[in-house]
């Protein structure tokens, strides 16, 4: 297999941190290779190490010649707010070459799940689920060797994170994929680098199964390292013993023999296995069980995005109990954020109650707002959870220190933390409340691996009842009990997940389309279709510049030639040849 890039000896450091020390690695083709690590780790940083947009301090990154690299960032970048979508992927080519290349951008966008009614769309108004599309398309455009895709997966709904799933599925090329969705890193690598203690550690497997053999390898070191340490304390007390006995019978022989056991413990101690300093997060939730029937109730409710919008969807009838852990699912917009919003907003006497929303009168409701703006940036760590609980400072600063944040940050303001940080902060607020009731709108966002699974755990021991609305398909299935879907205007309650699912799966695959290496692999239907609408002049001009292309590229000497390339532009010719009904 090719190297496409290599690293030696890397070293990378913040103004407060030192991110990675020496990692060398090789990425080659074919990998397609799932990067995790804890929040703050520096899986961004790596990727932008990678790509060029930052140095590091020493050691040294090499890109193949042949490999033509992308990078689909994590967020829309400022300068395509205000463009539309067919500007924005035609920004990605040479400006000689837009207007006769503009063919391959409409078939890309057709391709990715565009229709031509929202070409002329500005970028800013599209959703989060497009913002990735189109982003991918950007990368694509240039028929990229190498994929680096930045927590793709963040704030998708699910039938996007299917169609994410599907593309990465059967793409062809290599990709570095960051995520915190298992499930989609289990389904789309073949490697796994996990990053921590400031270098990454390699595994050719999927996530799950490189993250059980992380934990084999923690478990042989552990048992080392308590071997190296019995060894050390043992040699040690001797030299203490050698060297007691020295001064009490003044034998200067006892006493050098106790100096070089001594060197001996300095050597043992420098060659002891290391072991990892794990992830610095503790995360946990905690309620209380309110002995009664219901907690809420719902009825013939209509749900709007405010107090005067128009209707999202409908509730004919639904109540909420404690034991309940009840996972809202649908597509971005179609208003479950909105329902929490609702409840919440009647639950603090926000707006009045219709009639139709009723909470217990004893019921304690706590709510996660995915924007953490209940948390104020100009509080510490330790007042912004006086706000949530009267619990006294000790109790605050314990609970702080259990949750990862050192004595020495509780007076840190929460506007220096990071997302995840943040979001941590905010589930301990809600857990030392001892809610009987929690509203959670998508409280993995900011979450790592680590978290995910901490959030897991504690939703299923948690005594009061849950509502969450989430995409993150780990959570659904090992913390909910109940299942609501909202579709086509109407909240609807399923017990079968896998029949939900495929509901689900059924309405994002229509938009997969399998995309290979090129844009000329895409599918004959589409392609003809879109062929139609390309002028006889326009085609002509490309044939030429596909010719041409593969001509200079057969004068090149043998270990020089890009084969694969020649197999795709001979394709294209042949069917535009086919088109133009000419006789090859």
């Amino acid at each position: 297999m090719s190297t496409l890039l290599s690293a030696q000896s890397i070293h990378f450091q913040t103004s407060s941190t030192i991110l990675f020390e020496a990692p060398s690695f090789t990425l080659r083709k074919g990998d397609r290779i799932g990067l995790v690590g804890h929040n703050g780790c520096g899986k961004s940083t790596l990727l932008q190490l990678l790509y060029g947009s930052k140095i590091p301090s020493s050691g040294e990154i090499t890109v193949a010649k042949q490999c033509l690299m992308e990078r689909v960032e994590q967020s829309l970048p400022q300068e395509l707010e205000n463009v539309t979508l067919m500007n924005a992927l035609l920004a990605k080519l040479p400006e000689d070459d837009r207007e006769q290349e503009q063919w391959r951008v409409e078939l890309l966008l057709a391709e990715i799940g565009f229709s031509e009614q929202d070409w002329g769309l500005n970028v800013g108004s599209l959703s989060g689920g497009q913002h990735t599309r189109l982003l991918l398309s950007r990368a694509l455009i240039s028929q990229p060797d190498l994929l680096l895709l930045d927590e793709p997966s963040n704030h998708l709904d699910l039938p996007t994170l299917l169609w994410l799933e599907h593309f990465l599925l059967h793409w062809q090329g290599s990709f570095v994929l960051v995520s915190h969705d298992r499930r989609l890193l289990d389904k789309v690598t073949n490697c796994t680098w996990i990053l921590r203690d400031k270098t990454l550690n390699y595994f050719q497997l999927p996530c799950s199964a490189a993250l059980t053999e992380q934990e084999r390898v923690d478990e042989a070191a552990r048992l080392r390292n308590l071997s190296e340490q019995k060894e050390i304390n043992r040699v040690e007390q001797s030299a203490k013993r050698l060297a007691n006995w020295g001064r009490v019978y003044d034998n200067e022989d006892l006493a050098r023999k106790a100096k070089t056991m001594e060197r001996r413990v300095e050597r043992l101690k420098e060659s002891q296995t290391e072991l990892t300093s794990g992830t610095p997060w503790q995360l946990s939730l905690k309620g209380e069980r309110l002995n009664a029937n219901q907690l809420v109730t719902m009825s013939d409710l209509g749900v709007v995005p405010a107090r005067h919008g128009p209707q999202l969807f409908s509730i004919e009838e639904q109540m909420v109990k404690s034991g309940d852990r009840i996972a809202i699912i649908g597509r971005n917009g179609c208003g479950k954020s909105s329902l929490l919003k609702m409840l919440w907003q009647h639950c603090i006497k926000v707006v009045e109650s219709e009639g139709n929303i009723r909470f217990h009168p004893r019921c304690r409701v706590g709510f996660y707002d995915q924007s953490l703006k209940q948390l104020h940036d100009d509080d510490t760590l330790i007042d912004a959870l006086d706000t949530f609980t009267n619990v006294g400072e000790e109790a605050r600063k314990i609970a702080l220190i259990s949750a990862g944040f050192e004595y020495s940050r509780h007076s840190q303001f929460v506007g220096d933390l990071s997302g995840g940080e943040r979001s941590r902060l905010l589930m301990l607020a809600l857990s030392l409340a001892q809610y009987h009731l929690l509203m959670l709108d998508e409280p993995t966002n900011h979450l790592d691996l680590d978290g995910k699974e901490q959030l897991a755990s504690t939703l299923n021991q948690f005594d009061g009842g849950v509502l969450v609305v989430t995409h993150d398909r780990e959570l659904i299935e090992k913390s909910c009990n109940r299942f609501w879907l909202i579709q086509d205007g109407l909240l609807t309650e399923w017990h079968d997940l896998e029949k939900l699912y495929s509901v689900i799966d059924g309405n994002s695959t229509t938009l997969t389309v399998r995309i290979g290496d090129s844009i000329s692999q895409s599918m004959d239907e589409l392609t003809q279709q879109k062929s139609e609408q390309i002028c006889e002049e326009t085609m002509l001009e490309q044939l030429c510049h596909l010719e041409t292309l593969l001509e200079e590229d057969l004068k090149r000497k043998p270990k020089h030639q890009k084969p694969n390339l020649q197999h795709q532009w001979r394709e294209e010719i042949t069917r535009i040849s086919q088109l133009l009904s000419l006789e090859l």
